[in-house]
């Protein structure tokens, strides 16, 4: 009969100092993981003559990962960020024949203000 019994109450003293949660914290902390590389296609140089440029990402990094990575690495505040995944592809190999798969990610497509570009 566990399940019945009244659980013990934890009494924490009043003047026990409790540690502040850091939200979110301003530290320096390597953010270079986050951007793999540039996106070197027809439509990401398209993109980039307005002022919109394609990077892959790590497949754990979120928007705001994403934005802090570009602030820190070149110097310039995004107005906005789309991350997408990129799905694996099903490939053959044309020598055996046999199947394996192409894998995927996530990129990102950042926009920049009107005048301010990142060197590739």
């Amino acid at each position: 009969m566990a399940i019945l019994k009244k659980a013990k109450k934890v009494v924490v003293a009043p003047d026990a100092p409790v540690a502040p949660k850091a939200i979110n914290s301003s530290a320096p902390t390597d953010r270079t993981h986050v951007l793999r590389n540039a996106r070197i296609t027809e439509k990401a140089t398209i993109l980039a003559g307005m002022n919109v440029y394609v990077f892959d990402i790590a497949t754990n990094a979120s928007k705001r990962d994403v934005i802090m990575a570009v602030r820190d690495i070149y110097k310039v505040i995004p107005t906005a960020v789309r991350v997408v995944r990129v799905v694996d592809k099903i490939v053959r190999s044309r020598r055996t024949g046999s199947l394996g798969t192409k894998r995927g990610g996530k990129k990102a497509y950042i926009t920049l203000k009107k005048g301010e570009t990142i060197t590739i």
